[in-house]
Order: structure tokens, then sequence, then C-alpha cells
């Protein structure tokens, strides 16, 4: 099976536990409007790849690359039957596998996609999951694509009893406002296998990219968000986790 790559980092730190061989996957169906990589959007192009050519690479850093294999994107589900064959032969090489996803390809009531997903599952060790906003509709004008599978994989993810960190960007006048980030909180809370959430600022380093490519950048004249206000909106997710948790209790 060949896969469609963007390209590989041999020494990730922000794409899950240790030092890790990081695989960004071509091709992704949303178009979220902070997105810092739209030369990952179309499908079909890049290096055409083997599980076993990728591995190769891992192994020749092996020594240096502590961590494990992340794949990320653009949107690894796209491609996952190949993803799946890579974490398969990662897990049996004893190889940490961790997927990046915004768990947009998730569809609960197609039987045939849910089995490939369990199977995925299986040999996936870690989850980092993007939360886009928890409206669908706000959503839906962020990215393009509304919410409601991708709580739900979120649900599927702790019914499998899959590791999941969260992630979430907070943009200024999108994804800051208290409500959203309470609401989010509280979805959370009901997540027994959330083990991290990373709150993280916009910033405006992928503008330079959406120039080379002929593109407007969607969020022209959004000032990046100060760390300082990350750790506010954090404390405000956290207070939603909370509640839930009291009310659980």
């Amino acid at each position: 099976m060949l896969g469609y790559i963007h390209s590989t980092e041999s020494f990730g730190t922000v794409d899950g536990p240790g030092i890790r061989f990081v695989i960004f996957m071509q091709g992704c169906p949303m178009r979220c409007l902070y997105c810092h990589n739209p030369d990952t959007w179309e499908y079909g192009k890049g290096q055409r790849r083997t599980a076993d050519s990728l591995l190769e690479e891992y192994d020749s850093c092996r020594e240096f690359v502590k961590g494990g294999i992340t794949c990320t994107g653009g949107e690894p589900l796209m491609q996952m039957d190949f993803v799946t064959e890579l974490f398969e032969k990662a897990k049996r090489r004893g190889i940490h596998t961790c997927l990046d996803t915004s768990g947009c390809t998730f569809d609960p009531d197609n039987a045939a996609l849910l089995e490939k997903f369990r199977r995925l599952t299986e040999c996936t060790d870690l989850v980092m999951l993007d939360i886009k906003h928890i409206d669908s509709e706000r959503h839906r004008k962020l990215t393009g694509r509304g919410n409601e599978n991708i709580l739900r994989f979120a649900e599927f993810l702790r019914d499998r009893h899959t590791e999941l960190w969260v992630r979430h960007v907070v943009v200024p006048g999108y994804t800051d406002d208290k409500r959203s980030l309470h609401d989010l909180g509280y979805f959370l809370g009901g997540l027994t296998n959330l083990k991290a959430l990373d709150v993280l600022p916009y910033h405006t380093l992928g503008a330079p990219k959406y120039k080379s490519l002929g593109l407007d950048y969607p969020l022209e004249g959004v000032p990046p968000l100060e760390k300082e206000q990350a750790v506010r909106a954090k404390d405000i997710i956290m207070d939603g986790i909370r509640d839930r948790l009291r009310k659980k209790n």
C-alpha cells in the first residue's frame, strides 16, 4: 500500500510524548481559517511512500527519536487504511504510535467505516484530537464542517479506552469567549480517557505560506494571542471540566 506523504520530521517535540518521528500526511477536507499547513490540503500530491520505507527512515534516527511515531497532516484519517498498516507494523516493532487528527471523517452510522476505526484504535497508543470549537455552527464557520461527529469520535475513543490528548487553539474573536470555553470544558469532563489538554495561542506563522501559494490569508488582521490569554482560557476550560466532574459525583 502507498501513502501520500507531504514530509517527515525526525525531531518532533510538540507532537506527542518525547522526541518523535513525525509524518505529515497529504490531504485534508477541512479548511480551518487559521490552518498553518495549507500546502497539505490537496489529496494525491506529495511523495508516494510505503509503510516499510517510513519505518526504515524511523530506524535511521531511532537512537535519537525516543518517543515514537506520530501521523499528522493534513488529515491522516483521509488515508486511514495506510495509517493502520503503518501503525500495525510499528506496534510489532514496539514503537509508540500517536495519531494527530481533527476526527472529521468519523461516522458512527457507517458500519464498515466504524470497523476500520476499531481496527485503527487497536494499534494506536495515543490520539491527539483537535477540537476547534464546541458549538457546531461556529465550528462550521471556522472550518467548513460541523462538529457533531468529531465529538462522537471523542466519545468513541473514550468507550474504546484509547488514551486521549485534546488540543484547542484560542483565536481572538472566534474561540475565546467564556461561554464556549466553559462548554468545551464541560464536554471534556465526560471523557474518562482524557490525559492532557493543550490550549494553544493563535499565531500567524503560517501566513507566508498562503502568499507563496497565491492564496488570501483568511484571518488577515487578526492579532496573535498572548500566551497569558491562552493561560486564562485554559483556566476557564478547567472550570468547565470541574463543573462536569462535580455534577457526576
